[in-house]
């Protein structure tokens, strides 16, 4: 498959990466192409900028996750429909999984797509330090990637002299510059950037910045470097089990008291501004097995939808918005009461705080939340879990009934902890040197700090919708006076 592609990447992170990466692709919309956005790892809030500001699709690819030959057909996947792939890199270039790997990272998706790098440099301060430290990255590996360079935060005077001096001494393009521009930066928080919403004229920032690089960059000069990627070779993606969705219909019908029916399972996903750390690639995996996805808001709406028969609340920000969803009784005792009946439930990091007795946030305040897991979460005042983990499963504790689950890639990033994280599942770095338990389960839960990719997992949630059948199915009859749930 022929498709344009390149990764903008950086020696670390706080380079300037997600800004640049929002003017390029404006840039680009500008020229009259059609650009997608693709994010290196498991980032959830760099591709809300993608989405939010430039109105442009945007995925993670996450080799963790997917493995080399799934990212490659997930871009095959995306990538018909636009005229070139702009990957964001993660942290620094060479980073990893584990201190001493780049597995996963940024060089690691760069080398499994065969995408050539535009490195975003920092050059304040620095003038024949600039080529040392181009040089190191690109001989750190036999074959870096490396084709462009982007010096950021340097003047228009200098940029000539050190454009000519770099491309004099090493095999790199040096295509453009951003100058210093305090008007367009972005501001962050503990886990990460905030969020497109809460930024005041964000789009005026990025539309100021694609203003100033279609002067400073050499467009031409990039759009090539992305044309000059070779045919995109796919392989296979792992098994996913959407080959048909017909499990969710007509495949599981109730014969009970002489009475045949058919369900789809309605799934209500939370997402508002607390709850917001969403893959896409998730809700596609929802819609390939045929359910029916109905969002809602925990802090806005006073139920669940009507008729839901499955409850996934993801990550976010719910300790910036604790008095507000305190506040909202309503939905959190209907949210209670709906689970102590069984209605199965995935609840992630931030759904798994809200489902707690309280939450005791970074203002000295105790927050009264759903009442389903005992006990508090409280702000640590520190990264408390970060990165990737593999999931193993610890005897007698399979969640929705499912004995036979297998070892699964998770992650985790948060700064809160609870008095009960679970021990149903042992969470393993990747480098095998830290280890903890995590997450509660029961025949209808799963709620944990760790974040979920559902391709990776894909019996698990194969399971969970399941359930959400079943659940479907008795509230149905229980609906028309058959039997009671």
């Amino acid at each position: 498959m022929k498709l344009p592609r390149m990764m903008i990447a950086a020696p670390s992170s706080g380079s300037g990466k997600t800004l640049i990466t929002c003017g390029i692709l404006e840039c680009l919309k500008k020229r009259g192409m059609r650009p997608g956005a693709f994010k290196c790892g498991p980032d959830y809030i760099d591709p809300m900028f993608h989405r939010k500001v430039l109105g442009i699709p945007s995925w993670n690819l996450d080799i963790f996750f997917s493995g080399h030959e799934g990212v490659k057909t997930l871009l095959k996947e995306h990538g018909g429909d636009i005229d070139v792939a702009v990957m964001e890199g993660v942290m620094g270039y060479y980073d990893g999984a584990s201190v001493s790997s780049y597995a996963a990272g940024s060089y690691d998706l760069a080398a499994a797509a065969d995408t050539p790098v535009i490195l975003v440099m920092n050059g304040r301060g620095m003038s024949l330090s600039a080529a040392a430290l181009i040089k190191g990255f690109l001989e750190f590996r036999e074959n870096s990637n490396i084709q462009g360079v982007i010096l950021n935060r340097i003047s228009p005077g200098l940029y000539p002299r050190m454009k000519s001096m770099i491309e004099e001494m090493l095999p790199v393009k040096v295509v453009g510059f951003v100058p210093e521009a305090s008007d367009c930066t972005l501001e962050s928080r503990h886990l990460g950037l905030l969020l497109p919403d809460e930024i005041r004229d964000l789009k005026e920032k990025v539309g100021r910045l694609s203003e100033i690089l279609q002067e400073s960059l050499d467009l031409d000069e990039i759009i090539r470097i992305a044309d000059g990627a070779p045919p995109l070779e796919t392989g296979f993606r792992r098994d996913v089990f959407h080959e048909s969705a017909s499990w969710c219909r007509g495949a599981h019908n109730s014969e009970k008291d002489g009475c045949a029916m058919s369900h789809t399972p309605t799934i209500a996903v939370s997402r508002d501004e607390a709850f917001c750390f969403i893959y896409e690639e998730n809700i596609e995996f929802l819609k390939k097995s045929g359910v029916k996805i109905q969002f809602f808001s925990p802090l806005h709406d006073s139920c669940l939808p009507e008729n839901t028969d499955g409850l996934l609340l993801y990550g976010g920000y719910p300790e910036n918005h604790a008095a507000e969803l305190s506040s909202n009784r309503s939905m959190r005792e209907d949210i209670r009461e709906k689970l102590e009946k069984g209605l199965p439930c995935i609840a992630e990091c931030g759904g798994f705080m809200y489902l707690h007795d309280a939450l005791s946030a970074s203002d000295g305040k105790t927050y009264e939340m759903c009442g389903v897991i005992k006990g508090n979460v409280f702000w640590t005042g520190k990264l408390t879990r970060f990165g990737y983990v593999s999931l193993r499963p610890n005897k007698d504790h399979a969640p929705f009934g499912l004995q036979d689950l297998k070892a699964f890639p998770a992650h985790e990033f948060h700064y809160f902890d609870s008095e009960d994280p679970g021990h149903a599942f042992h969470a393993v770095k990747p480098d095998g040197k830290r280890s903890w338990d995590c997450i509660h389960t029961s025949a209808s839960l799963m709620a944990g700090f760790p974040h979920l990719y559902y391709d990776s997992c894909p019996e698990l949630i194969k399971a969970f919708l399941q359930k959400s059948l079943e659940y479907g199915l008795k509230r149905k009859k229980t609906a028309e006076g058959y039997h009671e749930i």
